[in-house]
């Protein structure tokens, strides 16, 4: 072997001592990808870590609260009841339509899909933010708004057809900005049964869509009882943050609005319980958690009036002003007010306001167009009349000055007042000048002679009260003083005129008595003779309600005594537990002997037998009245043409107790243009007087 051969083979068996490039670099590759590798699963330990041992508590919690929820139980409302136990409203079952948005899908696709069957099912627009008439549900014409071959149908809110001005989305994206996510937002209110039916049965197909079924109040007595009862609602806006503070749900809950069902809403509405329930990924309830905590029901009101009675009156009432219309030709009248206590107690019988309403419309959804021919009659049906109309009396009034009188001694039983039919009045800077007296001329022109107390109450002759309370003093003549102005203004403060009566019952006007301070600052005039005349027959400047003068009534009927009106008896809980009951509430004795009260309660029972309201006389009953025929020129008679130069029209007023030696019911009756108060209010007292000793039970 040759030398270079050795050399060769030598070569070839020893190692290398290094590595090419290539393999370096291709090393350093595997060892960073395993780094990268180990960090990764590093990672992912350390979070798993976390999530599972030090967060796993946590966590759990979390995952608990989403899968249940804490759910209020509404409480029944209480039930109003009439003296007599006979319910006057009823819970029936309510259906709504509510999204929680939470629960709504996440692909905007499919929530827009939702959307619009529930468009199609309550007849409602997806949205009204757009404007693109040419859009409509079901009819895409090549406008729709995804590939799935639907559009929407945008309506303004202007619109009069049914249903609420917003769309579904706007309702649901106006909840979303306020963070209402896991609340849930009222869709639609009050649809029916069918509707609900079929929503529920498709409840998979919409998930974050619910049904609430709560109850909803149904007044049965309809406009006869509104204005006592009133009705509920949601939550006035500017109220929200004061129920809240109570534990209302501003979304969900209804509360009185006006009546009685505002005036108890505290009684009424009980306490509301609460379950924990289960829930799908949909928000859909799987099973209740623990024990529900029950709600506590309302408690139930009993109210002094009987519905008969009531329904009698208001029936009376509505015939004689369609005799009114149907007489005259035309629309005359159409409002008017009844209101039956009493007079022992101040227990109201009977409340009647007309034009009413129905109060079912406000719990039933009233449409707008409803709401605007409410608001804008002109004889605003929504007041109730009984307590908040104000208007001159008219001759009813005349039981305060002859009341004033006698004990005030201006006049006796016997003293005697001659009525040629009119009196002149001169004027007192022309007394000489008999062309600027003024000739007042009593109802009956041909004059009603000689008149005592007795007979001045039964003919309610003008003459004879005008003397009373202004005087009379004119030259050739006996001179008489009369009550005069701050004595005509006292008493008639001391029977409750000028001043709520306190009615537990909202809207109640407090009337006026005119003063000569009043008149000085409203008119910048000075107090007139002529001013006295007109107080002194309930003319002028003094208003009254009904209820004022139904007081009056009462106080002369029980000797002296004014109460305050009460509507509510008792409350009881839902086992009959008495938690409120009705006490007579005395608001002051009016300062006249009972002589004399009793004096002018035969004037009132003259009347009835032989004077001026006979048409409310009742077989065997001892009734007393007094009627009335009150001037009146306001804005409704100047466009309805009743009021013009030389004619005014007239409201029809009646006052009665019976029967007179032991009174169980005082009443009042007003009708706004009714004309004259014997002709047209008194027969509607005698029905209500007829029906009542025929059907009630004595007090």
């Amino acid at each position: 072997m040759t030398t270079e051969e050795q050399r060769a083979l030598s070569h070839d068996a020893q190692p290398p001592t290094q590595r090419p490039p290539e393999t370096r670099r291709l090393q350093l590759r595997y060892l960073s990808l395993f780094a990268i590798i180990a960090l990764i699963f590093l990672v992912f330990f350390f979070r798993l870590w976390n999530l599972q041992v030090v967060r796993g508590a946590e966590f759990s919690q979390l995952a608990q609260i989403n899968r249940s929820r804490l759910v209020p139980i509404d409480a029944p409302r209480g039930i109003i009841y009439d003296r007599n136990g006979q319910p006057l409203v009823h819970n029936v079952p309510r259906f709504s339509v509510a999204i929680v948005p939470a629960y709504l899908p996440d692909d905007d696709l499919e929530t827009m899909e939702v959307y619009r069957k529930l468009s199609l099912l309550l007849n409602m627009p997806i949205t009204t933010k757009l404007s693109a008439d040419n859009l409509v549900l079901g009819q895409p014409n090549g406008a729709s708004l995804t590939d799935r071959g639907f559009a929407l149908r945008f309506r303004s809110r202007t619109e009069t057809d049914e249903g609420p001005g917003e769309g579904i989305k706007d309702i649901v994206d106006e909840a979303v900005r306020a963070g209402q996510y896991y609340r849930e937002i009222t869709i639609k209110d009050n649809i029916s049964r069918e509707t609900a039916m079929v929503i529920s049965e498709q409840t998979m197909k919409l998930p974050g869509v619910k049904m609430q079924v709560t109850a909803t109040r149904e007044y049965p007595n309809g406009p006869s009882m509104a204005h006592v009862l009133g009705y509920v609602g949601s939550i006035p806006s500017e109220d929200v943050q004061d129920y809240e503070a109570k534990g209302y749900d501003s979304n969900l809950d209804k509360v009185g609005l006006t009546g009685i069902e505002w005036v108890v809403e505290s009684y009424l509405h009980g306490a509301k319980g609460s379950k924990y329930i289960e829930e799908d990924v949909a928000g859909r309830e799987v099973a209740v958690v623990g024990e529900p905590n029950a709600p506590v029901p309302g408690d139930n009101v009993y109210l002094s009036i009987d519905a008969g009675l009531q329904k009698v009156a208001a029936e009376a009432l509505q015939a004689e002003i369609d005799e009114i219309n149907r007489f005259q030709g035309r629309e005359w009248t159409r409002r008017g007010a009844v209101i039956a206590m009493n007079p022992q107690t101040g227990q109201i019988l009977a409340l009647v306001s007309l034009p009413s309403y129905d109060d079912n419309l406000f719990t039933q959804g009233i449409s707008q167009a409803e709401l605007s021919k409410l608001y804008s009659d002109d004889h605003r049906p929504l007041l109730n009349h009984a307590i908040y109309d104000h208007a001159a009396p008219g001759s009813i009034f005349k039981l305060i000055p002859a009341s004033a009188a006698l004990e005030e001694g201006v006049i006796t039983p016997r003293t005697i007042i001659y009525d040629p039919g009119s009196i002149v009045i001169p004027n007192k800077y022309y007394p000489n000048d008999p062309g600027q007296a003024k000739r007042l001329t009593c109802w009956l022109k041909t004059g009603h002679g000689n008149m005592d107390l007795l007979h001045g109450l039964a003919y309610s002759c003008d003459v004879y009260f005008w003397q009373v309370g202004a005087g009379y003093d004119v030259p050739n003549q006996p001179k008489f003083d009369g009550l005069g102005i701050d004595r005509l203004v006292k008493y008639s403060q001391m029977f409750g005129l000028g001043q709520r009566t306190g009615i537990d019952l909202p809207g109640e006007s407090t009337g006026h008595v005119p003063t000569t301070q009043w008149k000085r600052r409203t008119y910048g005039e000075t107090w007139s003779t002529g001013d006295t005349y007109n107080f002194a027959i309930g003319q002028g400047y003094l208003e009254v309600t009904p209820l004022q003068m139904l007081n009056v009534t009462a106080a002369v009927a029980n000797g002296g005594t004014l109460y305050k009106p009460q509507v509510i008896d008792h409350i009881t809980d839902t086992n009959g537990q008495v938690v409120r009951a009705f006490t007579p509430q005395i608001l002051s004795k009016v300062n006249v002997k009972l002589e004399n009260l009793q004096l002018v309660q035969q004037g009132m029972e003259a009347s009835a037998m032989w004077g001026t309201s006979t048409k409310a006389q009742v077989p065997g009953i001892r009734v007393a009245g007094k009627t009335g025929t009150a001037e009146f020129c306001d804005d409704l008679a100047v466009k309805n043409g009743f009021c013009y130069q030389g004619h005014t029209p007239y409201h029809a007023w009646f006052i009665s107790f019976a029967p007179v030696d032991n009174p169980q019911i005082a009443l009042v009756v007003f009708i706004y243009n009714g004309g004259e108060g014997s002709e047209r209010a008194a027969p509607v007292a005698k029905k209500i007087l007829d029906y009542f000793f025929r059907n009630t039970p004595k007090m």
